[in-house]
């Protein structure tokens, strides 16, 4: 089917004026965060879930590729169109459903941002845990597809943990529930299966989710510190005393000067390292617990502890590193983010380790991450016009993930595999392995329609 035909097929069921197609739509809608480019043949904006079955019935029939994408936030090449076809984008179906709060539940749909939900969660004392730094403009979707986490993933989990059910259209066009308001579903778990698939066996097209009770009260500090691998193992030390913050955060200095110079924070510009240290619950007893804090950081060599004193300095703090990403920007034209997780007793050596490959391949590196969970975000900095350099970004990035691996971890902790990590995949799971999921795949995708050429590299046989 040419493409005009296509088009018209599309208009006729979401309307002429929801089917994009220009050439500037289509180098729009093909890159994402990542460091991948690709066209897609068209896209289309749909309004419901009746629609989205629809078309997905249509590209099964003619047999053309889908990619279904919210603000293209993803970091490894998640929502690149890499065969064609079709992108669904998910803008319009942008609605808060249902706010259940006697029974603690939210139902939305999948291009709804995650803090527009938070905002209105805030007039009911409720909040919903899952926190990416991109909350502002990341979609649950998104955050479904890629099984996002955030600061608070260390004490509150991931979105895989939050999410109970879920309204999906299978890549034949079929829309089947999975899970739901109630806990403990029989059967197979299809939704922990679904949640973190990247979108290649269904399209989430409503999400039910799981919302609590603001924390009676919080607690923010900064921890200073001039050693990088002292800041790592107050981590470990922090955790091992049985305290589980909300948020153990970790920057070093080439973030914090990135920073200041965007935000203004109030980071010291000589430290060679800074943790972001946040408690939460019951009033009583924070005090006790954060001095034991203060305490255990102190021990290991923190020269300076500060507690924000007002909800504006807790603000300020937070907008430091929510906005480090962008920051960084400052820095050089381009970055890449690599997504390795380790256990948090190997932080200082794989720190250190990463530090080295970026002198070997004469690039600069900083780091921004949940310390608590070992989930690594080194920055690696560069300039896509230098090909020698672009070349040598991946080869770092690379090297980077086999490290965190080696060091008993693996190769992404939220941003998923896409386009970027695939080779990788051979880290962390054998041949065979790979197989077993491929075998998935076929099961809801036998076409290999629904987000092709993802996650899963190629088994030689």
């Amino acid at each position: 089917m040419n493409r005009d035909q296509m088009i018209e097929e599309l208009s006729k069921i979401v309307g002429k004026e929801n089917v994009l197609f220009s050439e500037t739509d289509l180098l729009l809608y093909g890159y994402d965060a990542s460091l991948f480019k690709a066209k897609p043949d068209c896209i289309v904006l749909p309004n419901s879930t009746e629609e989205v079955s629809q078309i997905v019935k249509f590209a099964h029939r003619e047999k053309i590729p889908i990619v279904a994408r919210g603000s293209g936030t993803n970091l490894s090449g998640g929502t690149i169109p890499a065969r064609g076809g079709i992108v669904i984008h998910f803008s319009r179906m942008n609605r808060v459903l249902e706010i259940d709060i006697k029974n603690q539940r939210a139902v939305v749909e999948p291009g709804v941002f995650t803090l527009t939900l938070k905002n209105q969660l805030a007039r009911y004392g409720y909040v919903y845990q899952p926190d990416p730094a991109s909350e502002r403009v990341s979609t649950f979707g998104g955050n479904f597809g890629e099984n996002s986490g955030g600061p608070h993933c260390l004490k509150y989990g991931v979105t895989t943990n939050h999410v109970l059910g879920a309204e999906i259209v299978l890549p034949d066009g079929e829309i089947i529930w999975v899970g739901g308001k109630a806990l403990d579903h029989p059967g197979y778990d299809l939704t922990g299966l679904l949640v973190g698939s990247e979108g290649t066996l269904g399209i989430a097209t409503k999400l039910v989710l799981r919302i609590v009770p603001k924390p009676e009260a919080v607690k923010t500090m900064l921890a200073i510190y001039n050693s990088l691998e002292d800041a790592g193992r107050t981590v470990s030390a922090i955790i091992a005393e049985g305290i589980v913050p909300a948020t153990l955060e970790m920057l070093d200095r080439l973030t914090i000067k990135a920073v200041e110079e965007s935000i203004h924070a109030g980071f010291p510009l000589d430290a060679e390292a800074v943790l972001l240290i946040e408690i939460d619950g019951l009033k009583d007893g924070m005090e006790r617990l954060a001095e034991r804090i203060i305490e255990i950081c102190k021990e290991n060599r923190a020269r300076e502890v500060k507690a924000a004193r007002t909800e504006e300095e807790r603000a300020q703090l937070w907008a430091g590193r929510k906005g480090a990403f962008g920051a960084v920007a400052r820095l050089r034209p381009n970055y890449l983010v690599c997504d390795g997780t380790v256990p948090r007793t190997k932080l200082p050596e794989v720190l250190t380790r990463v530090m080295e490959v970026g002198k070997k391949y004469n690039l600069p590196i900083a780091n921004v991450f949940h310390a608590g969970d070992g989930n690594l975000h080194p920055l690696i900095l560069f300039d896509e016009r230098n090909e020698e350099e672009l070349k040598k970004v991946h080869l770092a990035g690379s090297e980077i993930l086999k490290i965190c691996a080696e060091a008993g971890g693996t190769i992404s902790g939220e941003h998923g595999i896409g386009t970027e990590k695939k080779k990788e995949m051979f880290f962390v799971f054998t041949p065979k392995d790979i197989s077993a999921m491929r075998k998935v795949k076929r099961a809801f995708d036998p076409e290999d329609l629904f987000n092709p050429g993802k996650v899963l590299p190629e088994v030689q046989t």
